[in-house]
């Protein structure tokens, strides 16, 4: 995100970067609690903050989508209330993500697990879908991979080419920026575990590891989608021979227009990927400062709203637009965490 496009989402709360009170100020100046991150986890963090704010206690959130990236940059500016509160992430905070947050002193970081999501090989219902396997996937967007022992440029042109099997169309893969969680974890899900089974790859270093194995190609078989889901979903409805990497929530809100390929032999669904069967499941989070619990009103609460049964229980509303549910113990577990949290003055 932008320095100009995050004074102007401060700006929505009636913020201005040039008088912002110390992170200790009186939580009166700002009265909405401030959402960032993930695009995956948004539609879920918009009906949350909407169902929050019907009940009255509170103002409705205001949630910005802007990637999990973004998100994290933005989340560990610090804790003064011209910094925002949670951020929603489609995968962990990263070790170097945690040391901007402990330089800028944001120390008290909490996260909660809200349920699960998977990533989806996806193609208009134009087109007749084809199952894959990590490696055949990987082999088909990695920019390098190992031939005849040899890491060299991607030479295959269409799928046919990868596996005599699969359909003779050409490889267009539209996938996330990297600016999205869900790009980082298609790389970690689906490019790594195929690509470190090559011995040649193992003996690499861990840096050159990482990037032989999570490249993308850039000769035109793979295009980024730095916007949102919205973009993809129209290209691959406008191109037949397209498969776009989306989200089992995007999924499940528009399976009128695409439908999913089967991954390593299981086909995405709620159980599967609840169960972790499916192999390109991941966790979804949101994080929350500690130091702006006692500064933001409703912040524990908006947090409880969110793990709570009528919201990520099996018959939850957020089950219903394509989140997999914890088991029930998992759950409870992470409502004890909220619980645990300081709840701040009434």
């Amino acid at each position: 995100m932008s320095d100009r496009r995050a004074a102007m989402l401060l700006a929505m709360l009636g913020l201005f970067t040039t008088a912002i009170p110390p992170a200790l100020a009186d939580a009166r100046n700002r009265s909405r609690i401030l959402v960032v991150g993930s695009s995956t986890v948004y539609p879920f963090a918009t009906v949350v903050a909407e169902a929050f704010g019907r009940d009255g206690r509170w103002k409705t959130p205001v949630v910005e989508s802007i990637g999990t990236g973004a998100g994290f940059k933005l989340f560990c500016r610090g804790t003064g209330l011209d910094t925002a509160d949670v951020v929603n992430a489609s995968r962990p905070m990263t070790d170097n993500e945690k040391l901007s947050c402990a330089t800028h002193g944001v120390t008290g970081i909490v996260a909660v697990r809200i349920g699960s999501d998977g990533i989806i090989i996806a193609t208009s219902r134009r087109a007749s879908a084809f199952d894959l396997t990590s490696d055949q996937l990987y082999r088909a967007v990695a920019r390098q991979v190992v031939l005849q022992g040899h890491l060299v440029g991607n030479p295959y042109r269409r799928w046919i080419d990868v596996d005599p099997r699969l359909p003779n169309r050409k490889i267009v893969v539209l996938g996330p920026a990297p600016n999205h969680g869900t790009r980082d974890a298609f790389a970690a899900l689906v490019m790594t575990p195929p690509c470190e089974r090559h011995a040649e790859i193992r003996e690499l270093a861990a840096d050159a590891r990482r990037e032989a194995c999570q490249a993308v190609r850039e000769d035109g078989a793979w295009t980024d989608v730095a916007a949102d889901y919205a973009v993809l979903l129209g290209r691959l409805v406008a191109d037949p021979d397209a498969v776009g990497i989306v989200t089992y929530s995007y999924l499940n809100q528009h399976r009128d227009a695409i439908h999913a390929a089967s991954l390593d032999g299981v086909a995405p669904s709620a159980e599967s990927i609840a169960s972790w069967r499916y192999p390109a499941s991941r966790p979804l989070f949101v994080y929350v400062k500690t130091a702006h619990l006692g500064l933001i009103p409703g912040l524990a609460d908006f947090l409880a709203e969110f793990v709570s049964d009528r919201a990520a229980g099996p018959d939850g509303y957020l089950v219903g637009l394509g989140l997999a549910p914890m088991p029930s113990a998992w759950l409870e577990l992470e409502r004890a965490r909220v619980r645990g949290l300081a709840t701040p003055p009434r």
